[in-house]
């Protein structure tokens, strides 16, 4: 268990912390000469049953509040401290806001300083602190009073009996997510090297392992662990871990950085959160400058509103925040919002998407999304998120979102579709149904403006059923529903061409007669077919006839024309696409420039030109600058 004193600058925390623990945790020459507390300390207490309690002390000056958010981040337990002789101060309230806020559910009152007052005083400081938890989470927290600064500390013993105990009961934080360590102190050993220090957030990590810094990128190896301040193998989920970083320097590492599991690291700089405006803040408008404590990072932000309306006090709405800096967190982060002057703590909020949107932010379909994102925070059940996501949410994404490792992850009513490396989309069933009735229904009504044409090209298929559509996930999930429809043979192709089984272009009894002279023509020419005047010739038929047979012959899919009066058979257009396909494979980048592609061809430069910017037409290829690479969506579909 990892507890996080709080309390007003000189109420005796660190006293406390040094009786409880026999540490001082003052380490700077600045905190002894003033006496008081600057920077965070750590301390640590063996327990009977062998567990090390771990505590961390914060400073208790309005000045330093940034850095007791920093220090709270992550705690299980909070030991609120209150002098008898002072009571409950403007600092003691602010801190136990921030408890609040950050989810902290359970703790201790330590009444310390009882030596100096007299009973009365004490029951009154009681009561007071009673009466002030009432209406908090911490309700009914046990106060203990004591005097860690006189000869045998009284009280001390049963506060640190007590602690040992709740330390005992409280169950262990889940370890099955993604390693995520909040980085709150960083230094160096001689013979050692870079050193950090933190909460874990989740998951575990062992000598070893391989991290990521999330400021950096860069990757760094642990090299050893030390888990609540005692050598380990390994440190989990709920541990206060020092980690020996092999990798990176002193000086690349920050508070507020995280080292953690690649996979669940992505910045980001806006962040829709549930937020929760204390009763005493002002109302909040729309773009209210704050300061932002997540994690052990702080930063500057503004609040955009998901309303109409100011944020009244009091009150709990969704948000966005739009943060001035990029920051790295998931789902269930608590964070805490202090005013422009970060002169005081205003609200609190829970994290709901991390990658939030610019645009469309209050719309029916947000909402949706948002709502399901707070049901994965409650429950961690993803299955209305991924049906919410109307073209399939890749797994990569919603690890991130749920900060755990989901390898092999069955959700039902999902279908699974594979992406680059190891990379899947998981899309909704009944979304996929009606993606794919999209697709048919698109080509339903080409075919039914356009009964002579043999069909449409995936491109130009894709814009007409998914306008505006064009990243990267989109692309596989395109080929996927293609690909499904081709096989339960609702949809058919050829050469280029998709189209519905049965639907094809009609040719007269002469019609068939002139066709049956012209390809086997068309087909001996192979890349240098003759063009329509000599067809005209060869066969004593007029060009205009030839022309248009051949045209009609083109909306058949048995030919492919390339530019004016010059017609490819598909079989040979099939070798022609191929040679394309072979091409882009030896480039870096699956570029196919036109020399390359007349020497494959033996063709001249002008005719191999015409022909690649025929596959561009068809939707096979793009000129990108000089070249050509083939589309990602698009695949050639060879006659049979």
């Amino acid at each position: 268990m990892i507890i996080g004193t709080a309390g007003h600058i000189d109420h005796g925390k660190t006293t406390l912390v040094r009786a409880l623990t026999g540490v001082e945790t003052d380490r700077l020459k600045e905190e002894k000469a003033r006496g008081i507390s600057i920077e965070l300390g750590y301390a640590y207490a063996p327990l009977p049953n062998g567990d090390v309690l771990g505590i961390i002390d914060v400073p208790g000056h309005e000045k330093f509040v940034h850095t007791m958010a920093a220090g709270a981040v992550g705690i299980d337990h909070a030991l609120l401290v209150v002098a008898a002789d002072d009571g409950v101060m403007p600092q003691t309230l602010e801190h136990l806001e921030i408890l609040q806020l950050l989810g902290i559910r359970q703790g201790t009152v330590a009444l310390t300083k009882v030596d100096r007052v007299l009973p009365e005083r004490i029951q009154d400081v009681r009561d007071e602190i009673t009466a002030i938890l009432s209406v908090t989470a911490l309700a009914g927290s046990p106060i203990f009073e004591t005097a860690a600064a006189q000869p045998g500390a009284p009280g001390v013993q049963a506060l640190r009996a007590h602690l040992g105990v709740q330390a005992q009961l409280m169950p262990p934080r889940p370890r099955d997510g993604l390693f995520r360590l909040a980085v709150d102190r960083v230094f160096t050993l001689p013979g050692q090297g870079t050193v950090v220090t933190g909460t874990v957030f989740s998951g575990r990590v062992a000598v070893g392992d391989s991290l990521v810094h999330s400021a950096s990128g860069q990757t760094v190896r642990v090299r050893s662990i030390h888990a609540q301040n005692q050598a380990a193998e390994q440190g989990v989920a709920g541990q206060r871990c020092a980690l020996n970083l092999a990798g990176i320097a002193k000086d690349d590492i920050q508070r507020g950085d995280w080292i953690a599991d690649g996979r669940v690291l992505q910045a980001t700089d806006r962040i829709d959160i549930r937020l929760h405006l204390l009763a005493e803040a002002p109302p909040m408008a729309q773009w209210t400058p704050v300061h932002v404590h997540l994690g052990t990072q702080r930063g500057t932000a503004h609040v955009a509103l998901l309303q109409d309306q100011p944020i009244e006090p009091g009150t709990e709405v969704r948000a966005q925040l739009v943060l001035d800096a990029p920051v790295f967190t998931v789902p269930g982060d608590r964070l805490v919002l202090r005013n422009a002057q970060a002169s005081r703590t205003i609200a609190g909020g829970l994290v709901l998407d991390p990658y939030a949107p610019a645009r469309k932010r209050r719309s029916p379909e947000r909402s949706a999304t948002l709502d399901a994102l707070e049901h994965l925070v409650a429950t961690h059940d993803a299955t209305p998120l991924v049906a919410q996501a109307a073209h399939g949410l890749p797994l990569s994404q919603l690890q991130r979102l749920t900060g755990r490792s989901l390898d092999g992850i069955t959700l039902a009513g999902t279908q699974r579709i594979a992406l680059a490396d190891w990379d899947a989309l998981l899309v909704d069933a009944q979304r996929l149904a009606h993606l794919q009735a999209q697709v048919l229904d698109t080509i339903t009504r080409f075919h039914d403006k356009y009964p002579d044409e043999p069909g449409i090209n995936a491109a130009r298929l894709r814009r007409m059923a998914w306008p505006g559509l064009v990243h990267a996930q989109h692309d596989m999930l395109w080929r996927a529903i293609i690909d499904q429809l081709l096989q339960s043979q609702q949809l058919a192709s050829s050469g280029a061409w998709l189209h519905r089984p049965g639907h094809s272009v009609q040719l007269s009894a002469a019609e068939q007669a002139l066709a049956e002279q012209l390809l086997p023509r068309l087909q001996d020419g192979r890349f240098d077919p003759p063009w329509v005047r000599d067809l005209a010739r060869d066969t004593g038929s007029g060009e205009e006839v030839v022309r248009q047979l051949l045209r009609k012959l083109a909306r058949q899919g048995l030919l492919f024309q390339v530019v004016k009066d010059l017609f490819y058979t598909a079989a040979n257009m099939d070798q022609l696409a191929t040679i394309v396909q072979d091409l882009a494979a030896t480039t870096p980048h699956g570029e196919v420039e036109a020399r390359a592609f007349r020497d494959a061809t033996q063709l001249g430069r002008k005719r191999a030109i015409q022909i690649i910017e025929c596959f561009d037409r068809l939707g096979y290829t793009r000129r990108v600058r000089d070249a050509h690479v083939l589309r990602p969506d698009a695949q050639w579909h060879p006659q049979v």
